[in-house]
């Protein structure tokens, strides 16, 4: 990878703002991926996340830092919140009475939970006990939480009952969040727990729609989820006209 050649030169400050970048577009970045991408050592980004956290600016877990705005205390500071936003509207339009869906958790997952018309009538599994508290909010929607050992990266459910019980259903729709999207690349994710949930997630479902910022576009991270062959639908905040779009198109998957 060639990144860390162009930042090597920057200021403490300049890499400090460089991993607030990283941190919000992917949600949570390790040091070692932090490392390689600043061209210093895990120790200096150690330190410099420790500041950052100390400025409250983000969060430390294990093996790296995860975005303020991924955490339950911390929905009011939503990185890129008017552009979830839209992509929530966007894909509220693809729901109907009597639907059942499958979702994962986030913070543009929790803008579209948010824009769910109350008096829809659903069924949703979740393997996010976050997404699954937020859903009761809902009157008309059953709420069924996928349980099992919850990762400290994703916050997701991971443990051999979620594929048992993922076995056992089809939803009419998959709705998930990304970290990285790529036209070679596909869906792709940094933690090797979730990417196996993902996938067992997506054959759990008749179809699938990712939702995802603009800026997450052409973006790789090291495990991939699922060929864009895969997903049925790719939701951006974007016009689906717009020329940032284009090589995402095919026959078979529409872009909203």
């Amino acid at each position: 990878m060639d990144n860390g050649n162009e930042v090597l030169n920057y200021t403490k400050e300049e890499r400090k703002n460089h991993i607030l970048k990283e941190i919000n577009l992917h949600t949570r970045v390790s040091f070692e991926t932090l490392s390689a991408k600043l061209g210093v050592s895990e120790d200096t980004v150690r330190r410099d996340i420790n500041e950052l956290e100390s400025e409250s600016l983000l969060i430390k877990v294990k093996g790296g830092a995860m975005t303020k705005g991924y955490h339950y205390s911390s929905s009011n500071q939503t990185y890129a919140v008017e552009a979830k936003q839209v992509i929530a509207e966007k894909t509220a339009g693809l729901l109907h009475d009597g639907m059942v869906l499958l979702i994962d958790g986030g913070t543009t997952i929790r803008e579209f939970i948010r824009l769910i018309p109350n008096d829809l009538n659903l069924t949703v599994f979740t393997i996010t006990a976050l997404s699954a508290v937020q859903l009761l909010d809902k009157p008309n929607i059953k709420t069924i939480m996928i349980g099992g050992s919850i990762s400290s990266y994703s916050q997701m459910c991971v443990s051999g009952d979620v594929f048992h019980q993922l076995a056992n259903i089809k939803a009419d729709l998959l709705v998930f969040g990304t970290n990285a999207l790529d036209v070679e690349g596909g869906y792709s994710d940094s933690d090797w727990e979730t990417v196996q949930v993902k996938k067992a997630m997506i054959k759990a479902s008749r179809k699938t729609a990712i939702l995802t910022i603009s800026e997450k576009l052409n973006t790789v991270l090291k495990m991939k989820i699922a060929n864009l062959s895969e997903v049925d639908y790719i939701i951006t905040e974007l016009n689906p006209d717009d020329k940032k779009l284009q090589p995402y198109k095919t026959p078979d998957l529409v872009i909203i």
